[in-house]
Order: structure tokens, then C-alpha cells, then sequence
């Protein structure tokens, strides 16, 4: 079945990023010249995603101003400034946003359910609006390439990458073989396991494509730590019971949820703009030479 539509899950407090984020929402804080969040919604629609559903939390009324029109704004540079004109119109029109809040606070599978009605009987691409991730040149967009493997072999995809050993158990760690070229069977996972846990090195990153069933699987999965209901948990019983696909995705994954994460971001992004990016690339070779 065609992969069609997407949530993303930004209700979360930021706190990696306070004090900028008390205010401000995480996923509106600016890489070069558009928010975060804005790099993930023109992936998804690079990837053929039709409609969006964002789960916002309170406080976040800003991301949904920055997906909406702006007549005033407009009528100010329709004739003053035609190409700001024409990507604010862009931004709008994206892809069809809607939202929810997540009134409460209970984990990611919770978070996950708002989105049952939304998605029907239809597969559905989760998404964490921390990672930023910028396809290798000449690749479909990390979306389109879970995508492809959720349509291609009928199972669950994520997205993956492989970590350190001592990176591995900060993340999640998954029971992976080859399938086939990047892709992995996914069998089980743990979720930051202790070092006599882990499968292999390959993580979960930012990215997966799951079918209807999952809602179900949420409904009957148990809360774990501080009662909070966990997607990985409904994962790891569909990987056991079915199976995944693991891509080890051809691109680039920025952590904009931490500091270190979001000025890579900045700066790597920022090298391709073509606006400045020749200038900001002069700048920081003298820079150095300080």
C-alpha cells in the first residue's frame, strides 16, 4: 500500500535546549533560514506524503501560525518582494496540516494514538522532529527511502544507522540481519540496553513507516517508566511477531535536540545555502586560521 500520510510528534518540553526553548518551541528554533520543523515537513512532502498530522503540546501555537497564510504579510511583499512572496505561499502549501494537542504527557505511544483516526486502515511514517536528516546526493529523500521498503516488502520499516559501543546504549539497539543491499531484517530491539543487551550496533533514528496494526499493539501495550507508554515497546512486539525492515539509509542525520547536534546542523546546512554559504564558507576558513 502507498505510504500517504505522516505524524510528527512535537509535543515535547525541549528541555536539551533550555533556556532558548521555555518560549520558543524546539521545532521553531531557526537552522540558517526556516525553522526545524520545516525542514521535516518539506521532506515528507519530497516523499510523496499527502496530509500531516503535527501532535503539538501547549505553547506551541507558533507552529502552527508558520504553516498558515499571512494575508497581511503577504499583501506587504507581493510587489516589494515577489521571491519572499512566493515562498511564504510555498511554505503554506506544502502539504494538508492539521494538528492536535497531547493534553497529557505519557510517552511516545501515547502520542502515537492521537493519530489512530487520522491514519484509518492506512500505513503511517512517524516521525521525531529532533533529526534532520539530509539525503546523499543523488538519493531520494530518508522518508521516501523507508518508504520504499515498507511498499516493497509489506513490513514496518525504520530508518538506522550503526553507533559506537559505548554511543549504542544510549539509543536503542536492534536485532538486525541482511536482507538485501541496505536493507535489515529487524527481528527484536531493547531500548538502552546495558552493554550484555545489545544486538548489534544498528539504532532506530528519527524515522519509521508502520501499518494500522500498531494502534492495537499501543492499546495493549503496558506502561513502562513514570506509567508513560513507549513506541518502541508496540515495535519490539511487531518486529517479534512479523518482523521489520531495517534501512541503513543513504544520508545524514542531525540531532537538533542538543546543542552539539543543532550547531552541526546549522553549520553543515548553512555551507550548502546558496545564498550565503560561499561567504559563510570564507568566513569560517579565516576563522580558523585565528
Amino acid at each position: 500500500m502507498k505510504v500517504k500520510k505522516a505524524v510528527i510528534l512535537a509535543a515535547g518540553f525541549g528541555t536539551r535546549m533550555l533556556p532558548a526553548t521555555k518560549a520558543v518551541p524546539k521545532e521553531m528554533l531557526t537552522v540558517v533560514d526556516r525553522p526545524s520543523i520545516q525542514y521535516i515537513v518539506e521532506e515528507l512532502a519530497a516523499s510523496g506524503i499527502e496530509d500531516i498530522l503535527i501532535v503539538l503540546g501547549r505553547g506551541k501555537s507558533a507552529v502552527l501560525e508558520h504553516f498558515d497564510r499571512a494575508p497581511e504579510l503577504e499583501a506587504a511583499l507581493v510587489n516589494k518582494s515577489p521571491p519572499l512572496y512566493n515562498e511564504l505561499l510555498r511554505t503554506a502549501n506544502l502539504a494538508n496540516i492539521s494538528y492536535v494537542r497531547q493534553q497529557e504527557m505519557r510517552g511516545t505511544g501515547s502520542a502515537v494514538m492521537y493519530a489512530k483516526s487520522f491514519a484509518g486502515d492506512e500505513p503511517i511514517v512517524v516521525i521525531y522532529p529532533d533529526d534532520i536528516m539530509v539525503a546523499d546526493s543523488g538519493e531520494p529523500p530518508v522518508t521516501a527511502q523507508i518508504c520504499a521498503a515498507y511498499e516493497k516488502h509489506g513490513l514496518g520499516a525504520v530508518a538506522m544507522k550503526s553507533f559506537s559501543d559505548e554511543d549504542i546504549m544510549k539509543y536503542s539497539s536492534l536485532d538486525a540481519k541482511v536482507l538485501e543491499d541496505n536493507l535489515y531484517k529487524i527481528t527484536d530491539m531493547i531500548e538502552k540496553p546495558q552493554k550484555h543487551e545489545v544486538f548489534t550496533n544498528y539504532s532506530v533514528l528519527g524515522r519509521c513507516v508502520l501499518p494500522a496494526k500498531i494502534f492495537g499493539i499501543l492499546e495493549e501495550t503496558k506502561p513502562g517508566l513514570n506509567g508513560e507508554i513507549w513506541l518502541t515497546d508496540a515495535m519490539k512486539t511487531l518486529a517479534r511477531a512479523e518482523g521489520m525492515v531495517g534501512v541503513d539509509f543513504k544520508g545524514t542525520r542531525y540531532d537538533t535536540g542538543n546543542k552539539l547536534g543543532f550547531l552541526k546542523a546549522v553549520t553543515e546546512i548553512g555551507l550548502q545555502n546558496e545564498e550565503a554559504g560561499a561567504e559563510f564558507k570564507q568566513y569560517l576558513k579565516e576563522l580558523m586560521n585565528t
